[in-house]
């Protein structure tokens, strides 16, 4: 009896398209993908992305790079391929202008993931924004105490990112249940009341860019790096809420966010 082939992986779909399969494994990707057709669409579709992608923002290759999403930095580090193409995502998201677009890799988190995350932050934005005298758990004026209590109950390092360049300040946060585990939530305002929320929690998704969801008059950028996903949410125009969206996941370091606390 011949033996049946080995079942074609969605790292090796990742990969044909890349241009990075190994040739001796080409005429069976590409048997595979002649018999089936839902991945032959995923294909397609990554490639028109890719395409899509390089006509709109090629001219973002030209613009200076900050340190937190050199490409070529990422690389001598030895970071992953999921976390170097989610620094060039949103490198075009922040230069480009774009928002809501995936790369390589997000399409595995699949809707469950993606919707999961940003409609239990949603929720939780909805639930504690408009509380008056109980917001948070911990107020931000015992900031250190908060990022130590949470890092410690979700496992793996938190801060809570500084937001006065866009007038925003720690409201404070508090201890959410999620999706895989315990969730970590901290609240912003600004001068004027309103109110923007980051929500973390694990993930066991891959990296992906920056996505957008809306759910009535809230919505949401997400994103995932490494095995942490965060969820920025507010009831602003989308063009504001990307700007606290770029300004957390700045300062959200891949090299210290996911180490966990001993």
């Amino acid at each position: 009896m011949s033996e049946r082939p080995l079942p074609v992986t969605e790292e090796e779909l990742h990969a044909y398209v890349d241009g990075e399969l190994p040739a001796e494994r080409h005429s069976a990707v590409e048997a595979w993908l002649a018999s089936h057709q839902d991945d032959a669409a995923r294909v397609a579709a990554w490639r028109a992305q890719i395409e899509a992608i390089r006509a709109r923002y090629g001219a973002t290759a030209t613009e200076p790079v900050p340190a937190r999403l050199d490409l070529d930095r990422l690389m001598r580090r030895g970071r992953s391929w999921r976390t170097i193409a989610a620094a060039a995502a949103f490198a075009a998201f922040v230069f480009g202008g774009a928002a809501g677009w995936i790369v390589r890799g997000a399409t595995g988190v699949g809707p469950s993931g993606f919707e999961t995350f940003t409609l239990d932050a949603i929720d939780a934005h909805k639930l504690y924004a408009v509380e008056v005298r109980h917001p948070v758990e911990v107020p931000g004026s015992e900031a250190d105490h908060l990022v130590q209590w949470l890092s410690k109950r979700v496992g793996y390092d938190l801060r809570a990112p500084d937001l006065k360049r866009l007038g925003l300040k720690l409201v404070g946060g508090r201890l959410l249940p999620g999706p895989t585990g315990a969730a970590a939530f901290f609240m912003y305002e600004n001068t004027t009341g309103e109110r923007f929320t980051i929500y973390s929690a694990r993930s066991n998704g891959p990296d992906t860019a920056m996505r957008y969801n809306v759910s009535g008059k809230c919505s949401a950028f997400y994103w995932v790096d490494g095995d942490v996903a965060y969820v920025v949410s507010g009831q602003a125009e989308r063009e504001e809420l990307s700007k606290v969206a770029a300004a957390a996941y700045e300062q959200f370091d891949p090299r210290t966010a996911h180490k966990g606390n001993s």
